[in-house]
């Protein structure tokens, strides 16, 4: 009996552990012609084999890292693209410069990624860490 005790535990503890597997979630943007401040974004949602994760429910969001009370971005849904685990967004900025790209997930369950890119005319790189 103590034995089947000790597997019993040892399944318990070991549970949420298979289950706090962290997605991972890739991010690319690109600017929209004729449209100085808007960038098309795409993200690849998958799981820690990379296998697409289909099916997420995510949100899109942006701020100022350097003005974060006077630039933020109201968050938009993401929209599923034709590739499995791939969503689109569409970000409408105010202004070019350095900006924390959120990416929140409420469904296969809540996360949340952020990514900080430097959106200038023309181009989209990834932020100099300072």
């Amino acid at each position: 009996m103590p034995a089947m005790r000790a597997v019993l535990l040892m399944l318990l503890i070991a549970t949420p552990a298979l289950g706090a597997e962290r997605l991972r979630a890739d991010l690319a943007c690109r600017p929209v012609a004729n449209d100085e401040y808007a960038y098309d974004c795409a993200i690849k949602l998958s799981d820690a084999r990379g296998k697409p994760v289909p099916g997420a429910e995510i949100t899109v969001g942006a701020d100022m890292p350097s003005m974060p009370m006077a630039h933020n971005l109201a968050p938009v849904q993401a929209k599923p693209a034709t590739e499995p685990g791939t969503y689109d967004a569409r970000l409408e900025l105010e202004m070019h410069g350095e900006w924390a790209v959120k990416l929140r997930l409420a469904k296969p369950r809540n996360d949340q990624f952020v990514r900080r890119l430097r959106f200038e005319p023309g181009k989209v790189e990834p932020a100099t860490q300072r």
